[in-house]
């Protein structure tokens, strides 16, 4: 049997207009200290977040979701917060804010493989 891992995860969402506490998942970040593991899966449908939002600026919204992403992976090039160690990435990423990019509150789980959890993950909670 292999070894499970503790990990930790949040759901990455899109909040327009924070005022009204309305959201649209659209993506998981899972973190285990253990394996050194820091991933993102994400995706920004159009479509949908149109549906949802209208008159949101959903290139604006992309380019937050791709800077998430670098620096979940640590991309020297995207300034002091992505050269943290991985565990202060990971909570920096998840710190509550006020802003158009949130992630939910951080839940925990075990897992034999880090990867399949968060592609279950992320179609359990945002396809």
């Amino acid at each position: 049997m292999q070894e499970q891992h503790l990990f930790e995860y949040a759901v990455i969402r899109v909040v327009p207009r924070v005022e009204r506490e309305e959201f649209l998942n659209v993506g998981v970040v899972l973190y285990c200290a253990k394996q050194k593991y820091l991933q993102v899966r994400y995706a920004a449908n159009d479509v949908r977040m149109t549906a949802c939002f209208g008159e949101m600026d959903i290139a604006e919204v992309c380019t937050y979701l791709q800077a998430f992403s670098r620096i979940c992976a640590g991309d020297k090039d995207s300034g002091p917060i992505a050269r943290l160690p991985i565990a202060e990435r990971f909570r920096w990423l998840t710190a509550t804010r006020s802003t158009v990019v949130q992630t939910s509150k951080v839940h925990s789980g075990f897992s034999a493989d880090l990867d399949k959890t968060l592609e279950k993950l992320f179609a359990e909670m945002v396809l």
